[in-house]
């Protein structure tokens, strides 16, 4: 059976996606009758607040935090499932919101979802799942030339073509997430956004997926926004890392330099929670507090409530980004020189 033809891109410093000053809210209020009953306020959940960032073509953007920081909102921002309240999402110089009416611009991007049990159609064969986007764009026509496309990308990602005939719930974990891939890759894309594509399965398998990746990435010039919240998971996998916290990203740059030399207190402690069997017996602080309502966000470093080194000015005053080397990070305390780097 014929491979996928390869395409080779070359890593470049031209943005594919760039993402400028960019705020996406939801709105939680209580139904209007209850709130003009209880003389409430309308509510709004700051899931993502004021974030830019820019992916070169053929390079990995990581973003990492904890559970709700905004990681997957900014997931669904950048393929187009939501709309920015505020700013501007733009793919290769245009503005994403007119890349909705232009079906060639669309088919270049697509999403790895998060649970390989969940984003699959339980009642449709493995063939039919992956030709979907194919049909969608209309790659190809011939239901000969599909079925051929979809054996290929099959054994793409390390699996049989005969697989196509089977069901979802014959595979494992790790084989629903190479079905995924393979449908992500169906629709001949440039730009994929892995929206915490390993956080489901196995250890030992969230390896094999992983290496997956960087292969169809080296081989097919792919560029990523990986989204996870497992530090290990994104340090082999990331050319930068932007780290999140309550909606804002706190630092970013080159992955290695922030793994290396973290400036950012919330930054160092999530590192500090990696384990290390070199480290075995050294004392650890753990992330502490718990993280504030998105709905009622603190005032000044949204990170003040849990930071260790916080002041008054953390308390009342917003920092904003500090360029330190080859990073960019929010926080008073490294404005001022009160983290030793």
């Amino acid at each position: 059976m014929p491979e996928a033809p390869l395409r080779t891109r070359s890593v470049t410093d031209a943005p594919m996606l760039e993402a400028t000053g960019v705020t996406h809210y939801f709105d939680v209020s209580k139904p209007w009758l209850q709130r003009v009953i209880a003389h409430q306020p309308r509510l709004s959940l700051r899931a993502v607040d004021d974030v830019s960032f820019a992916i070169p073509r053929g390079t990995t953007l990581s973003l990492v935090g904890e559970s709700g920081c905004g990681k997957s909102t900014i997931a669904r921002l950048a393929v187009g499932l939501y709309a920015p309240s505020t700013g501007e999402i733009r793919f290769e110089g245009q503005p994403l919101s007119s890349a909705r009416a232009q079906p060639e611009l669309r088919r270049r991007m697509n999403m790895i979802f998060q649970d390989p049990y969940a984003s699959l159609n339980p009642r449709w064969r493995v063939r039919d799942i992956v030709a979907e986007p194919i049909r969608a764009f209309g790659i190809v026509r011939s239901g000969r030339q599909i079925a051929d496309t979809v054996a290929a990308l099959l054994i793409q990602v390390g699996l049989a073509a005969s697989d196509g005939e089977k069901y979802p719930h014959e595979f494992s974990g790790g084989q629903r997430q190479r079905i995924s891939i393979a449908r992500a890759l169906s629709s001949e894309p440039e730009f994929l956004v892995c929206d915490e594509p390993t956080s489901a399965l196995d250890v030992s398998v969230q390896a094999q997926i992983l290496n997956l990746m960087r292969d169809l990435q080296r081989r097919l010039g792919l560029t990523y926004l990986f989204i996870s919240h497992n530090l290990a998971v994104v340090r082999h996998m990331s050319d930068r890392l932007g780290v999140m916290y309550l909606g804002h990203i706190v630092e970013i740059g080159p992955g290695e330099s922030i793994f290396r030399t973290p400036r950012h207190p919330y930054t160092r402690l999530l590192l500090d929670a990696i384990p290390d069997l070199e480290l075995i017996g050294r004392s650890r602080t753990p992330v502490g507090g718990e993280v504030p309502s998105p709905i009622a966000p603190p005032p000044g470093c949204p990170f003040h409530p849990r930071c260790p080194l916080a002041n008054t000015r953390c308390r009342s005053e917003k920092p904003g980004h500090t360029r330190d080397g080859d990073v960019l990070v929010a926080c008073h305390a490294v404005e001022e020189g009160r983290v030793s780097v």
